[in-house]
């Protein structure tokens, strides 16, 4: 059985969302099937499976419900981020799985540990992505998988142009990087596998589109939303880089890009499938 990490370990890694309404309510939305469809072909009952960064916990959920809630072990960063996943859990009436707090970049598991370990938008975030796909493949069985999704912020596409979301991802991916993450991590996935020592490597890409007014509406409330307030806000009004009424105009080329009714955003994803 896994290791439960006993302390809360630093990752070195700066959250540039956090874990405000406007992040949460957006990654409620996320389920197994909409965010890891390139694993669940490969998930069988009983198998023991890590779920790092597990965040909202509408994603572990569905893992769980698969694999089975007991063999399931979720890893936060931090106990606030760890509450949101525990809090999510109970609710769907799978509080068998364990969430542990750690660090993925070092994981406090034995080798061999997990069948298959799954990460959602978490590389991206990370000063030493390798090191954490190293440390999956560690945890892993000879035989299991790893399986990665993160966004590629560069590779964003939407109509009609607004000269606000322009400025919006100029910042971000500024933002971003300043806190030691790579928010073009989805492109490089299958080179970061290749480094971390996997040699069995099934890249992949998708996307998710916002082109219903329903989804427009939403991703424009959660942009608005990190605009305005949060650590991105903060960050960018500590830093110089955009004041109140700048992120203000931002959040309201969103507003305007979501009442079009020819509004489109598509956001593309890059994925792995590692073999240990």
């Amino acid at each position: 059985m896994p290791t439960t990490p006993s302390s809360t370990p630093s990752s070195g890694a700066a959250y540039t969302h956090g874990y405000g309404a406007a992040v949460l309510d957006s990654h409620r939305a996320r389920t197994a099937e909409n965010s890891a469809a390139h694993l669940l072909p490969q998930l069988r009952n009983g198998q023991r499976l890590l779920d790092v960064g597990s965040g909202a916990g509408t994603i572990t959920a569905g893992l769980a419900r698969i694999v089975g809630p007991r063999n399931v072990t979720a890893l936060e960063v931090g106990e606030e981020a760890a509450a949101f996943t525990r809090a999510e859990l109970q609710r769907q009436g799978l509080a068998e799985v364990e969430v542990v707090v750690g660090d993925a970049q070092d994981l406090a598991f034995e080798s061999d540990a997990f069948d298959v370990v799954h990460a959602h938008q978490v590389l991206q975030h990370l000063p030493r992505a390798v090191a954490a796909l190293a440390e999956a493949r560690r945890v892993t069985r000879p035989g299991g998988i790893v399986a990665v999704r993160d966004s590629d912020y560069e590779g964003f596409r939407w109509f009609p142009e607004a000269p606000g979301i322009d400025r919006w991802r100029e910042l971000y991916l500024r933002a971003a990087r300043a806190n030691g993450g790579t928010p073009d991590a989805g492109r490089r996935l299958l080179a970061w596998a290749h480094e971390a020592g996997f040699e069995d490597v099934e890249p992949g890409a998708s996307t998710w589109l916002h082109a219903t007014p329903e989804s427009r509406a939403a991703w424009a409330a959660t942009c608005a939303g990190r605009l305005t307030a949060g650590p991105f806000a903060d960050q960018l009004e500590r830093e110089g880089w955009a004041d109140a009424a700048e992120r203000g105009a931002m959040a309201e080329d969103f507003r305007r890009w979501a009442a079009n009714e020819d509004g489109w955003f598509a956001l593309l994803h890059g994925e792995v499938i590692a073999r240990a």
